[in-house]
């Protein structure tokens, strides 16, 4: 398989100099002798003028004749090479692509919205010109193909696959990883150089995405609570055994049943408590 390389080509001041020569001796010669000999330098000079071509930074040249590759122009400037050479300008800058958000199924099967910000550039002219057609529009290709594949190998979470270690909202740092290893294997075959991929968007589809939402607050709910239980009992364990330790009251089993009770209630309740005065005797 042939890869892309360097060809030296005239420099185009030295031969706009010549052409310039041509010229004149073309206008003296018509117009000092009248002799029709010197319009032969007219096809002459029309050559030399289709040899002229610039190669702006950070641009090149693909020069090709009658279908044989002859190299790639990567140097910046003035330049003139065989008149029957064609040009094809490749630009070797970095370039932007963000993908249209599609809608993928995730590992366990939920329809989630997806985007891919990737930043590539052009690093093999051989290959973007004559292994691909329109390189632009195979990384466009391949970049989808790529988000869709990476999409299914994760959940988007760990509702449904609790034993997953590894998800698309959580492990974003080894998942660009992830994406940017698989474009790149994808793309090598273009001459294309990936610089940087990452996900862009990500979100459920918005036919489950209310109800996901619920179940996320839901598992928050659950955690938050879980939490307060288990403060709440620490802090009744700690007031049952301070006050047994001081002797300030004795509790048989009933009594220290309902004071755990209403210090639950109070230490777990969504609402302050309302205190109510005792005026007669604890029994």
């Amino acid at each position: 398989m042939k890869i892309e390389k360097s060809i030296k080509v005239a420099n185009g001041y030295i031969m706009f100099g010549i052409l310039i020569v041509l010229i004149a001796v073309l206008l003296v010669g018509m117009i000092v002798t009248v002799n029709p000999l010197f319009l032969i330098l007219f096809p002459f000079i029309l050559l030399i003028v289709k040899g002229f071509f610039i190669v702006n930074p950070n641009n090149s040249k693909v020069l090709v004749l009658f279908g044989a590759y002859k190299g790639t122009v990567r140097d910046n400037g003035f330049f003139w090479a065989n008149p029957f050479y064609s040009k094809q300008k490749i630009s070797l800058r970095a370039r932007n692509f963000d993908s249209e958000r599609v809608k993928v199924n995730d590992k366990v099967g939920n329809p989630i919205m997806i985007n891919v910000i990737l930043v590539w550039k052009v690093s093999d002219t051989y290959k973007a010109a004559f292994d691909v057609d329109h390189y632009e529009e195979f990384v466009r290709v391949q970049t989808d193909a790529a988000v869709r594949k990476l999409a299914g190998s994760y959940p988007y979470d760990n509702f449904d696959d609790e034993m997953a270690e590894l998800t698309l909202r959580s492990g974003m740092d080894e998942v660009n990883e992830a994406l940017e290893n698989e474009i790149t294997e994808r793309l090598a075959m273009a001459g294309i150089q990936v610089l940087e991929a990452r996900i862009g968007y990500l979100a459920y589809a918005p036919e489950i995405a209310s109800s996901m939402l619920k179940r996320q607050q839901a598992v928050a709910i659950v955690a938050a609570r879980k939490k307060i239980v288990e403060g709440a009992v620490g802090m009744v364990e700690d007031a049952l055994s301070k006050l047994a330790a001081d002797g300030i009251v004795e509790f048989d089993e009933d009594k220290k049943a309902s004071m755990v009770s209403n210090l639950m209630v109070v230490l777990c309740g969504d609402k302050e408590a309302v205190p109510v005065i005792n005026a007669g005797s604890l029994n």
